[in-house]
């Protein structure tokens, strides 16, 4: 369904400055102004991060609103895995080298977006714009130095132990361990959109990292 398309039930995720500035091309049809952004920031998110966010997203022509993250499932904050086409490209874009306590207006054309068909409430052709709030951004399991970490046993080839076990120690040493649900959660994600042979493990080809630095 739509919701699925723009956060993947539980996802939604270049060196931009403060105000509206444009990325380069293909991007450069990306509008992205920044409305808040953190005094410190440690980590800014990049292609293969883990991030927890909200998001609204409105029809540019008129202003109606035709998703909310804080009102649909329960209003809990998406998961997402940055940058490798989870989701329309223009967020993939415009949610890139942002900080935990950002906010971004991220304008986003037809082409970018839902194209010339258009998705439940959003019409063909219709350029879009989404209000991000991004909470958290941590290393998610997508660049090849978390690969090499998380593959305990080196046979390139990821269980959904491993992956778990790698998730709370990214989470414990940042002061915030969570309960089993939140890490379940992640994990369905996650092997929901990786596991493509559905056999329980996350490969070296179905992850792509040993072609590419990152995703």
């Amino acid at each position: 369904g739509f919701c699925r398309l723009v956060s993947c039930a539980v996802c939604v995720f270049l060196g931009w400055q403060l105000g509206s500035v444009w990325a380069a091309e293909p991007q450069d049809q990306v509008q992205i102004q920044v409305l808040f952004r953190p005094e410190e920031c440690s980590r800014r998110s990049k292609k293969g991060d883990l991030i927890n966010a909200h998001y609204d997203g409105f029809l540019e022509k008129d202003g109606s609103q035709f998703y909310c993250s804080r009102s649909d499932k329960q209003g809990h904050p998406q998961w997402f895995v940055l940058g490798v086409g989870q989701v329309i490209r223009g967020l993939d874009v415009g949610m890139m080298d942002m900080c935990a306590g950002e906010k971004r207006k991220v304008t986003v054309p037809s082409e970018l977006a839902f194209g010339p068909t258009g998705k439940g409430p959003v019409p063909p052709n219709a350029t879009v714009v989404f209000e991000v709030e991004v909470l958290s951004v941590s290393r998610g399991p997508r660049s090849m130095e978390a690969f090499g970490q998380i593959d305990v046993d080196k046979d390139k080839s990821l269980t959904k132990a491993e992956v778990k076990e790698y998730l709370k120690l990214e989470y414990e040493k940042g002061g915030k361990p969570r309960d089993e649900p939140f890490y379940e959660k992640i994990l369905a994600d996650i092997f929901w959109k990786s596991d493509q042979d559905r056999d329980g493990q996350i490969s070296a080809k179905e992850y792509n990292i040993y072609e590419r630095d990152e995703l």
